[in-house]
């Protein structure tokens, strides 16, 4: 069927959040087909339609000239220049900038501030701004004029950094193209930020995946582009943190680099915020503290602008919350010398319960008057609007969300597939938009803002999107992709782009071996590649979207391959009764090695490769930690991983090999049986591999991400590859199935429930359960229907082995049986407590 769509873009111009929301006709071709043969008038009709419909980009600005006021300011001088340089990068057409009064017939660009500008009697505003309105701190005007003489597209901020945004919302409405400068001449916005507080952390230091190769160039750029989606701080990361202290990749030393930092964020008008961890191992003593006060304060003297420190709590940090806020408010007086209006926060990361209620005590009976707010990020554990709840309203709370990682984190992707999870890994490029716009919306309200945690330009997508929702949390997130699109990549790119990075976040929704969207997302983007223009193939945005759609494609074909691979070898396996363990064993390990011996899609895996090696190029990304220097393989190296094996070919082989040195046939046939009959619960019963978001039928998932996105009181799929170990201290490394690699998980107290119907209530059952996950120390209990004792609190068995319990009758006499694991009550730390791999309940 063939559609014709036609489209505009519909402007709230006196909003002080505006939104620009695209109104369309769709038209059905056998409807206008119809229309035709009627009365032959269709096709004028749609003409009259269209001219109707579509705005006119009729104002030519080629020729025009930036025009500041006489008494503008360094940073609105900044803003000028910026948009100037920022214009020409993309049309190659350069606009000067002045502030002298131009011709009567040369088209203007006015920037400046609602004061700046009513003050200054020689630029050509035709009264205009009598009419101009205060919207706010940070707020701007942005419209265009068409009086007498040539016409005026008036940028008017509330103060500096709304002259600063005006701009940057300027460089999104224009449409820009080789010697091609446009905007819309019906253009009229009014526009104030919603949240005061828009930052990033951009730390520069080896764990990231790019930073730390990045000079100051490159930052000013970034600066700009995160500027241009409404960004109003970055927070910086101190020489010494829970990092190495230098890296191949660093083109300055560590100090210098923060300098640099800070004194450009300063020229633009930027809060500098530090993220400065407690890191000495005592606090208490006096000593330490006079070693951390001179450290500190040397760091404090050398940067040009300090507007807030965030000092966590923990991680890493494990200093006693008494000891802590003694030590900043000494820090606090410390920071005053250097920056007398510095702000100082605090998070309670990593704080167990009896910490936490210590922490509390000292808000609620102290009061410190030297601290100025709360920060919120990953683990913490109370939920945000708890957080909010407990701590005393004198103190606002800041938002530090990781939008960086997605897995093991604070926002993990929920259900994603164990595939992407061992593949692409905890660090890669991830853009989740309309993720991370529920997010945004679930926790922002109990906030004063946000500064987000990244480790790189793998969250790219993710930070502009916070930005702009930071701006005004009603736009649409695919407006926001629009105009992503349109600015970084180009506006020919604008819809097919955005839908494009739409598709990328739907790659990872559910299993991953039925996912069609995978290979239409990889054709989208490969249509884009096919018709891109050199430079738009070094862009690295474009690579990253290209990378992400080939590794995707790549990693669900080697998932089918490889999952048929292991189907097959156990049919081989299922012989062993009649050929002999030996010959089975042999038949079923050749099959699988055909995973190794015949790769599939060779083309896409050397298109990543190549990707790979773009992206080292064009912005530094290090997604290998053998070629690229990358600190680790799992902080964004996606290309050391992306052979990762997708099916049980390491845990096979390990168990092939054990079975082999079994002396008697009848031993070596019953173990062969047992990994055929795997995961068969026999009849009646019931089997789920908890983690595997296709094979988890009976686990209790509410209230789910939409209502609890950070699954704090509800459970999430997390993951864990490592060797697991044959003793609890020492032994040689076991492969684990993919069954133990996926686990569901419970943070914190949450029990993790499972739930059956439809029980035979004269039968007896037992469960199964294997306990895998990370953490092999935190005891778990087993209850079920709420008092029944399956087992009690225990250690998870090492090696990871199944395990076996009776369930009570009485558990089942309704039909019905809910079973709940709980971990160790009051803990701290990353919060991750009840995991639990696989349960099987079986009818005896």
């Amino acid at each position: 069927m063939l559609f014709l769509r036609i489209s505009a873009r519909k402007r709230n111009t006196n909003a002080t959040h505006d939104q620009s929301a695209p109104a369309s006709l769709t038209i059905n071709d056998s409807d206008a087909m119809q229309s035709h043969n009627q009365n032959g008038g269709f096709l004028m009709r749609l003409v009259v339609l269209y001219v109707c419909v579509l705005p006119t980009f009729a104002l030519d600005l080629n020729e025009a000239v930036i025009v500041l006021s006489l008494t503008s300011s360094a940073r609105e001088k900044k803003a000028a220049q910026m948009l100037s340089e920022e214009i020409e990068k993309r049309s190659c057409v350069r606009l000067r900038t002045t502030s002298a009064r131009p011709a009567p017939d040369v088209p203007v660009v006015v920037v400046g501030s609602r004061t700046g500008l009513t003050e200054s009697a020689d630029l050509r505003l035709n009264g205009l701004l009598s009419t101009n309105k205060p919207v706010g701190p940070e707020g701007y005007r942005l419209f265009v004029s068409q009086g007498a003489g040539a016409p005026a597209v008036c940028v008017v901020g509330e103060d500096e950094r709304g002259v600063l945004f005006g701009v940057g919302r300027l460089l999104r409405e224009l449409h820009l193209g080789r010697g091609r400068v446009r905007i819309d001449d019906a253009l009229d916005v009014s526009s104030a930020p919603k949240y005061a507080l828009r930052g990033h952390q951009l730390g520069y230091r080896p764990k990231t995946n790019s930073y730390d190769a990045w000079d100051l160039p490159v930052w000013e750029q970034y600066y700009r582009d995160l500027i241009v989606f409404g960004c109003n701080a970055i927070e910086l990361i101190p020489p010494r943190s829970d990092d190495d202290a230098d890296s191949p990749h660093f083109p300055r030393p560590s100090m210098e680099m923060m300098v640099g930092m800070s004194k450009l964020a300063d020229e633009y008008g930027l809060d500098v915020w530090i993220w400065y961890p407690a890191m000495d191992r005592d606090y208490s003593d006096p000593a330490t503290v006079e070693r951390s006060l001179r450290e500190w304060g040397e760091v404090f003297s050398m940067l040009p602008r300090v507007d807030a420190v965030f000092v966590p709590g923990g991680d890493p940090g494990h200093t006693p919350p008494k000891v802590l806020m003694a030590l900043l408010a000494r820090q606090t007086e410390n920071l005053h010398r250097f920056h007398p209006k510095a702000q100082l926060w605090v998070s309670p990361q990593g704080f167990n319960q009896a910490w936490m209620d210590e922490f509390m005590g000292i808000l609620r009976h102290e009061s410190p008057p030297w601290l100025s707010g709360i920060v919120f990020g990953p683990q913490v554990r109370l939920t945000l609007p708890r957080l909010r709840a407990a701590v005393p309203e004198r103190y606002p709370i800041r938002h530090y969300p990781d939008i960086t990682h997605s897995r093991q984190c604070q926002y993990t992707v929920h259900d994603w597939d164990t595939a992407f999870a061992v593949t692409l890994g905890r660090e890669c490029i991830n853009p989740r938009p309309i993720a991370h716009a529920t997010i945004f919306r679930k926790t922002q309200p109990y906030t004063i803002g946000f500064i987000t945690y990244s480790e790189g330009c793998n969250d790219d997508v993710n930070k502009m999107l916070w930005s702009a929702l930071g701006w005004d949390p009603d736009v649409s997130v695919t407006n926001i992709l629009r105009q992503y699109s349109r600015y970084f990549i180009g506006e020919r790119y604008e819809e097919d782009f955005a839908q494009g990075l739409l598709a990328l976040e739907k790659n990872w929704d559910g299993p991953l071996i039925k996912n069609a969207g995978v290979e239409r997302t990889l054709a989208r983007f490969q249509k884009l590649e096919k018709s891109a223009a050199p430079a738009d193939l070094k862009n690295w945005r474009f690579q990253q979207a290209l990378f992400r759609a080939y590794y995707d494609t790549y990693t669900q074909r080697r998932l089918i391959w490889e999952t048929d691979l292991e189907t097959r070898a156990m049919a081989e396996l299922r012989k062993a009764p009649q050929v002999g363990s030996d010959a089975a064993l042999a038949a079923a390990e050749s099959v699988l090695n055909r995973a190794i011996d015949e790769r599939v899609k060779p083309e896409c895996l050397l298109r990543i490769h190549q990707l790979a090696e773009a992206l080292f190029q064009s912005i530094s990304m290090q997604l290998s930690a053998e070629k690229y220097k990358a600190i680790a393989v799992d902080r964004g190296a996606s290309l050391d991983t992306v052979q990762f094996p997708l099916n049980n070919t390491p845990w096979l082989k390990h168990r092939f090999a054990a079975i082999r040195r079994l002396t008697a046939e009848t031993d070596r046939l019953k173990a062969i049986a047992e990994i055929i009959n795997w995961d068969n619960p026999g009849p009646g019963g019931f089997y789920d591999d908890l983690g595997n978001v296709g094979r988890q039928p009976h686990l209790v998932q509410v209230p789910g991400f939409e209502e609890d996105p950070s699954r704090m009181e509800s459970v999430r799929v997390d993951f864990e590859e490592d060797l697991v170990l044959d003793s609890p201290d020492e032994g040689a490394g076991v492969p684990r199935r993919v069954s133990w690699i996926d686990h569901a998980e419970s943070l914190y107290d949450t029990p993790l429930r499972m739930r059956y119907t439809g029980l035979d209530p004269a039968a007896h059952y037992r469960v199964r359960v294997v306990y895998a996950g990370d953490n092999f120390k935190r005891k778990i209990r087993l209850i079920a229907n709420g008092s029944i004792e399956i087992h009690p609190y225990i250690e998870r068995p090492v090696p990871v082995r199944p395990m076996e319990f009776p369930v009570p009758p009485e558990a089942v006499r309704d039909g019905e049986l809910v079973l709940s694991w709980f971990g160790e009550t009051g803990l701290g730390g990353n919060g991750r407590n009840c995991q639990v791999s696989e349960v099987w309940l079986i009818r005896e």
